[in-house]
């Protein structure tokens, strides 16, 4: 799939979880980038401050991992699959306070591998994966870290 078709697909998965996740539509998700290794969404200081005038915890938390979670299902989509995704475990670090508008980059995990991934998903019906996000920081520290665990098991083609 060329370049452009990966970001067409990647802008559509973003609208569906706007329309389909009412938090990814109050925080005001957008795709910043995407490639064959990552995907980035942006969001606004706004929709996501809290007391104290910085980024919301929960909100970061939350964009990391729906971050996560459409690397996998970008993915997925891009080879025509439907699938349930969810995250099945994770880990999160706030590093530092985010005092403005904030990115999002989700890449696989050391030692992840997607060939891996889709081979255990052929054989076996789902398939799990290891995803690392980051909030980029100042200077070359990370603000927020989310180590996740996603799940995918394909549906049934009955289902609807």
């Amino acid at each position: 799939m060329s370049t452009t078709e990966r970001h067409t697909l990647a802008r559509k998965l973003v609208t569906f979880m706007r329309d389909e996740i009412p938090l990814a539509q109050n925080m005001e998700l957008n795709l910043l980038d995407c490639d064959e290794n990552h995907l980035a969404l942006a969001a606004p200081l706004g929709p996501n401050i809290n007391d104290k005038g910085c980024a919301f915890g929960g909100s970061l938390v939350s964009v990391m991992t729906l971050n996560g979670w459409s690397l996998v299902e970008l993915e997925l989509r891009m080879r025509g699959l439907a699938c349930d995704v969810f995250v099945g475990e994770s880990t999160v670090r706030y590093l530092e306070p985010v005092w403005d508008d904030f990115v999002s980059e989700a890449r696989l995990s050391d030692g992840a591998s997607w060939s891996t991934f889709f081979d255990t998903l052929a054989a076996r019906g789902r398939a799990r994966i290891e995803v690392s996000c980051r909030v980029p920081g100042t200077g070359e520290k990370p603000a927020a870290t989310l180590e996740g665990r996603y799940v995918a098991k394909l549906r049934s083609p009955d289902a609807v």
